[in-house]
């Protein structure tokens, strides 16, 4: 049982385009996680100058147009739940960009398959 030339032609090219969209994500995905490291490499860099001075200096913390005094403390709590919650967003955007890897790769080995059917 053989399918039709055309089908097959419209079977590629659903796969195909299911692949480069896979590809288009694994993309977008991966700069997220870069960008998200970085901001984690920012956190943990200012975690470290904020635990280094005396607990009797003044830290501001920006809002809006003005600037608002914290203690150290709570800025370095702040700044830990911050550095937590990326490093939970960088876990998921991993398994997202692994089961987009598996998506990508199962396509390109069905569209390989699908050809050397078609050439026999």
């Amino acid at each position: 049982m053989s399918i039709p030339n055309q089908a097959l032609q419209k079977l590629v090219q659903e796969i195909e385009s299911q692949a480069l969209s896979a590809q288009r994500d694994i993309n977008i995905v991966k700069t997220a996680v870069a960008a998200k490291q970085r901001d984690i490499r920012m956190l943990e860099l200012t975690s470290t100058e904020v635990k280094q001075l005396s607990k009797d200096t003044k830290v501001y913390q920006g809002v809006g147009k003005m600037f608002v005094f914290m203690p150290t403390s709570d800025v370095e709590k702040r700044l830990l739940s911050e550095t937590a919650e990326l490093k939970s967003n960088i876990s998921n955007l991993n398994k997202k960009l692994h089961s987009l890897e598996l998506t990508h790769k199962n396509s390109r080995e069905h569209i390989e398959k699908m050809i050397q059917s078609g050439a026999r």
